[in-house]
């Protein structure tokens, strides 16, 4: 009995007690490193302002199609050029539209003339009522057929859809072009917008009217107001679009990519060590015995070698941290 008592205990301590063992990702080529360490998502109460990355835009921006074909005959602008609303862009060659026009209008006159005599027969009973409707049908066939040749004539001049500067010029003098071509492009400088998505704890201290600053890419800044909101939160991510419009006298263009930054009361964020997310802004979350490659927005860098989690992360969630 003694033996057999020595055998089991020789057993029991070989074994690796499966409190001291540490359960490794599954996916250990996605992590890089022999001993991957973990990091839980936190929370914490800040208040600075929240720092949020956008694209600057316009309402109005507009890619001018040719929506007839035909031989570019004279090109009015070039880019950089500043239009009004409905000033002519380009022509294309339009002596077929032209004769097509002359042509209607002889037809519409005849018709009228016609109209009117054939009126006065049946006041007079010389014509048939039958008669005297088929001459008012091709009296209206007539003006429809003068208010196609007039669109038709019309459509051979390229027009700017509202007031702006071209950005774009996508075609030369004597092309041809079809319908749906691509001819130039429109885009009113002003006013000057900014959408982000701010946190649903941070959206609710948000107005319209809220004071926020932009920053550009070579250090302009400008100041900006809150002019939209939407009235609900996206549930995929938790947080609610805001607009913004920039002041009318900054130096940034539309298209730059900015850096918003808005308000400033207390306010609670999740936060993770800077540490763990890559330089393109992917952290590996370990969820179920795996990890998964996830994209974060970031915002305000805080003490600690702490960061921001804007979108992409909940509190409590944990991501895998590569032993250095």
């Amino acid at each position: 009995m003694k033996r057999l008592l020595l055998i089991v205990f020789a057993i029991g301590c070989g074994r690796e007690p499966a409190s001291t063992r540490t359960a490794l990702p599954a996916e250990t080529g996605a992590l890089g490193a022999e001993n991957p360490a973990f990091v839980t998502a936190d929370t914490a109460t800040i208040e600075v302002p929240l720092t949020l990355p956008s694209q600057l835009y316009v309402e109005h921006d507009a890619t001018v199609y040719a929506r007839s074909g035909g031989i570019v005959e004279s090109i009015l602008v070039d880019l950089g050029s500043k239009v009004a609303a409905g000033q002519a862009l380009a022509r294309l060659e339009s002596a077929d539209q032209r004769i097509a026009l002359a042509q209607a209008e002889e037809r519409l006159t005849n018709s009228r003339q016609t109209l009117e005599r054939y009126r006065e027969l049946k006041v007079a009973g010389v014509v048939t009522a039958e008669d005297s409707e088929r001459v008012e049908f091709e009296h209206r066939q007539a003006m429809l057929m003068l208010r196609q040749a007039q669109r038709d004539l019309a459509l051979t001049r390229i027009v700017a859809p509202f007031a702006g500067v071209v950005t774009a010029r996508k075609t030369r003098l004597h092309h041809l072009v079809s319908s749906g071509d691509t001819l130039f492009r429109v885009t009113a400088m002003n006013p000057i917008l900014a959408a982000v998505h701010v946190p649903e704890a941070a959206a609710g201290a948000l107005r319209l009217g809220t004071e926020a600053e932009i920053e550009g890419l070579g250090g302009h800044t400008a100041r900006a107001r809150v002019i939209r909101a939407s009235p609900t939160i996206d549930p995929a991510s938790g947080a609610r679009e805001i607009v913004l419009q920039v002041s009318g006298d900054s130096r940034l263009t539309p298209g730059s990519s900015v850096t918003v930054r808005l308000g400033g009361e207390r306010r609670q964020v999740v936060t993770v060590p800077r540490s763990v997310v890559d330089k393109d802004g992917y952290v590996q979350v370990w969820s179920e015995e795996r990890t998964t490659l996830r994209a974060l927005t970031l915002g305000t860098e805080l003490a600690g070698d702490l960061v921001e989690v804007v979108r992409g992360l909940a509190p409590g969630e944990r991501l895998v941290r590569t032993a250095q």
